[in-house]
C-alpha cells in the first residue's frame, strides 16, 4: 500500500492509496522539524495514528513544511522510518507537493495561500525557481496571518467604521490588551492572526474588508508571481484555504495583470493521489 501525507505546522493529512485509487484518510498533528524532534514525532504518531504503524505501508510520500536543509530532512526521515518500518520513502517540501498536485507533469506557477503563502515556477518535474516567502513579518503576502494582521491593526487603530469595530468585538471575546498579549507574548501568533480571515469572509460585503483582501492579493501577485518570467506563459495555480475561499478576488486580479488563472484547490491531497498513481516509484537518492 502507498501512503501519501501532506503536512503543515497545524495538521497532517494521511491518505491510503490502493491500485483502484483513494483509500482511507487520517488526520494527525502537523510535523515541522523546526519545532519538533525525532522523538516527539514518533510519540505523536504512536498516539494519534497507531493503526498505520502496522497497516502494511510499502511506500510513503511525505510532503511537509520545514525541510529546508538536510538536517531537517533527516529528522523527519528517521522518525518515519522508525514508525513505519520502511526504507522506501520520499520526503519533499509542501511546495513540491503543491506543485505536483496543481501542475502534474506540466509547467506552471504553483502557489500556496493558507495561513502563510509561497510560490514557485515548476517545469513539470522540478521546482526551478522560488521567491522566498519570508514569513508573515517580512513576507507571506496574501496569507491569512498577514490578512489578519491588517484587520486587527485597523480595528485597534480605529481605522474602520464603528459598525465594523463593534461587529469584530461582538464576534471575538478579546479585549485589545488580550489581542496584544496573544500576538507579542504567546506562541504561534501567525495562527492566532490567521483565524481572523474568517471574519472578513463572513463580512465580505463591507468595502473596507474587501480592500484588505484585494490589496493583500495584489501584493502577492506583484512581489511573487510577477517575479517569475514564466508567469506570462503558463497558468497560475493555487491551493490553500485562503486562495480557495477568496478565489473571485484572485482571479480578477490575475486577469488585470494579464495572467492566466489556473486550478484552485482547497487541499493538494486529491490531486497528489492522482499524481502518485501515475508515478508510484520512490526516487532513489
Amino acid at each position: 500500500m502507498i501512503l501519501i501525507a501532506d503536512s503543515g505546522s497545524t495538521k497532517t493529512e494521511w491518505r491510503e492509496v490502493a491500485e483502484t485509487g483513494n483509500g482511507q484518510s487520517y488526520i494527525s498533528s502537523g510535523i515541522n522539524p523546526f519545532f519538533v524532534n525525532r522523538e516527539e514525532i514518533n510519540g505523536m504518531l504512536a498516539k494519534e495514528i497507531p493503526e498505520l504503524a502496522n497497516a502494511g505501508v510499502s511506500k510513503l510520500f511525505f510532503y511537509c513544511t520545514g525541510v529546508s536543509n538536510i538536517s531537517k530532512v533527516e529528522i523527519v526521515k528517521g522518525a518515519l522510518t522508525s514508525f513505519f518500518g520502511i526504507e522506501d520513502l520520499f520526503i519533499g517540501s509542501d511546495l513540491l507537493g503543491a506543485a505536483r498536485s496543481l501542475c502534474m507533469d506540466q509547467p506552471g506557477i504553483a502557489c500556496i495561500i493558507g495561513t502563510g503563502s509561497n510560490s514557485c515556477y515548476y517545469d513539470g518535474r522540478n521546482i526551478v525557481s522560488n521567491v522566498a516567502p519570508l514569513g508573515y513579518i517580512l513576507g507571506d503576502e496574501g496569507g491569512g496571518a498577514v490578512i489578519g494582521r491588517k484587520l486587527v491593526s485597523g480595528i485597534l487603530k480605529k481605522q474602520f467604521p464603528d459598525e465594523v469595530i463593534d461587529i469584530f468585538f461582538k464576534t471575538y471575546n478579546y479585549t485589545p490588551a488580550q489581542i496584544l498579549e496573544r500576538v507579542y507574548t504567546m506562541p504561534f501568533p501567525n495562527k492566532f492572526l490567521g483565524q481572523f480571515s474568517r471574519f472578513i469572509a463572513d463580512n465580505i460585503h463591507i468595502p473596507e474588508l474587501q480592500e484588505i483582501i484585494t490589496s493583500s492579493f495584489d501584493e502577492f501577485i506583484v512581489r511573487n508571481v510577477l517575479s517569475y518570467p514564466e508567469a506570462k506563459d503558463y497558468p497560475v495555480h493555487f491551493t490553500g484555504s485562503i486562495a480557495y475561499h477568496f478565489r473571485p478576488f484572485l482571479e480578477k486580479l490575475l486577469i488585470e495583470h494579464r495572467l492566466q488563472p489556473g486550478i484552485f484547490s482547497l487541499s493538494p491531497m486529491d490531486n497528489l493521489v492522482k499524481y502518485h498513481i501515475r508515478n508510484p516509484d520512490v526516487p532513489k537518492s
